[in-house]
């Protein structure tokens, strides 16, 4: 079923209306294959940034969309009705993009960000570490100097699109700028010594490979830094709110399938001689899904909206995160819930998608600690009103 969305423009109407048409062309009747093969789908990646939807949200001078964040979050909710990997993926190449936006330097941008955020390159985001998931922190993989230049060593793990990607936005300990220092690196796959491990295999988003990135003593020239040495970990982290609002679109495209696969089902199945959806028990089941969903939507888009309008919004990207990543999860065990038996096999895609659901509750920050977030954010924010 179309979401019936209210958009800000023409250009943004006709823009959404793109997306189907190509996420119907091209994303759909790949999706099941893929996911059951574990294929990475590059060819559907090149024919997004082909069509300029892998830099929306950039300006326009550096090759980008020049959209809002309220709207590119939108396509790439349509994009995760047909496929959340790819959904996925272009939230990942996004931030990825992030650091070199922001905080490169004239000829970084001048020379990298059009070839990037025109999606020519596929970007993947190296942060976390096996020991330093939820606190990065911690990370121990370091850049020490040499020369002019660094030598990277260690192990990023969980990096979507490892062994694929173009270009990795890498953060790195880098101990001559302060014990507890990181900096950020755009590294490329062309460097020695920088590889990636053999894939993890995973419940699901099987098509979105996972792989740890090695680096084994990597030569990095001094002019792949980004931003101020020993800045990397505010760097990470101001790019993480606009990661979990990605989340929470793939999140919602993923729940808006869910529910149209269980209305679809609901509409068939006949049960004593009705529809299904003429018994209360599935009805009322039905419409609590499509609140789920609705409700995350509009949650997310508060947030987009905050952030297009230069408003603090990291309280609202967390609330909208978990809101939607535990939508996705209810909403998808629903589905295979409305379909019944049907639903636990794979003739029929519900089982995937809750399967997908799960770690959207993972990633970008669990959620567990987006409520330390949200409460960190609620203690601030009273104070000053009690002191």
């Amino acid at each position: 079923m179309a979401v019936d969305r209210e958009l800000p423009t023409q250009e943004a109407a006709d823009l959404i209306a793109l997306t189907r048409e190509l996420a119907d062309a091209e994303l759909a009747p790949r999706a099941a294959e893929y996911e059951r093969e574990e294929r990475f789908p590059r060819e559907v990646f090149a024919k997004l940034g082909e069509v300029g939807l892998l830099g929306l949200p950039f300006g326009e001078d550096v090759g980008g969309g020049g959209q809002p964040y309220a709207v590119y979050l939108q396509v790439v909710e349509e994009l995760a009705v047909r496929w959340a990997s790819v959904a996925l993926g272009v939230s990942v190449h996004t931030l990825a993009c992030g650091p070199i936006d922001r905080f490169g330097t004239e000829e970084q941008r001048r020379d990298l960000l059009p070839e990037m955020v025109g999606g020519r390159l596929l970007g993947a985001y190296c942060l976390s570490e096996a020991h330093a998931g939820s606190d990065p922190a911690a990370m121990r993989a370091r850049a020490v100097r040499d020369g002019e230049g660094w030598v990277a060593s260690g192990e990023k793990a969980w990096v979507t699109h490892g062994g694929h990607a173009d270009f990795y936005s890498t953060f790195l300990r880098t101990p001559d700028d302060g014990e507890r220092a990181i900096s950020c690196f755009h590294l490329t796959p062309d460097l020695p010594g920088f590889s990636a491990a053999p894939p993890e295999q995973k419940m699901g988003l099987t098509g979105s490979t996972t792989a740890a990135m090695r680096l084994d003593d990597v030569a990095v020239p001094a002019g792949r830094m980004v931003g101020e040495p020993g800045r990397g970990l505010a760097i990470a982290l101001s790019a993480l709110d606009s990661g979990r609002l990605g989340v929470s679109a793939v999140a919602v495209g993923l729940a808006q399938s869910a529910l149209d696969v269980a209305v679809a089902y609901a509409l068939e199945r006949e049960a004593f001689g009705r529809r299904i959806v003429d018994h209360q028990g599935v009805a009322f089941l039905l419409a609590d899904m499509a609140a789920a969903v609705e409700s995350a939507r509009a949650t997310y888009l508060v947030a987009a909206r905050r952030k297009d309008a230069g408003r603090p919004y990291s309280r609202q990207a967390s609330i909208a995160k978990l809101v939607a990543t535990d939508a996705a999860m209810k909403v998808t065990t629903d589905a295979v819930q409305v379909l019944g038996g049907a639903g636990y096999t794979r003739d029929h895609p519900a089982e995937r998608y809750m399967r997908e659901a799960k770690v959207m509750q993972i990633f970008e920050g669990t959620n567990q600690i987006q409520r330390m977030v949200i409460g960190k954010h609620l203690a601030q924010e009273a104070t000053p009103a009690n002191g």
